[in-house]
């Protein structure tokens, strides 16, 4: 049996949570293609901490292209900042329902 390999990483972003949920809005309901899970978290600044696990690179790469980007636009009104900073992340082991599923 072969090891599942994701792309996982975490990005700490300069936004606050009503700009947040903007975004959130933006995307829709329909889940993102090879998106296993993606967490928002407050970090103890007060800032926002994505924390997103994929099927694979490619697969995070296109909904950025598709989806993710165009929301993000919307929200910031057609003036986003530039990219934040993406720490990728050696997954070594992963589990779970989502895997399972995937």
């Amino acid at each position: 049996m072969e090891p599942t390999v994701v792309y996982a990483y975490t990005q700490d972003v300069p936004i606050d949570e009503a700009l947040y949920r903007k975004i959130i809005d933006a995307l829709g309901a329909e889940p993102l293609a090879g998106q296993l899970v993606h967490l928002c978290v407050r970090r103890p600044d007060g800032g926002l901490r994505y924390i997103d696990v994929w099927e694979s690179r490619e697969a995070c790469a296109t909904a950025f292209d598709d989806r993710i980007h165009p929301a993000v636009d919307r929200a910031f009104g057609g003036s986003r900042p530039g990219e934040p900073t993406v720490e990728h992340l050696e997954v070594l082991h992963a589990t779970g329902a989502l895997l399972e599923r995937a």
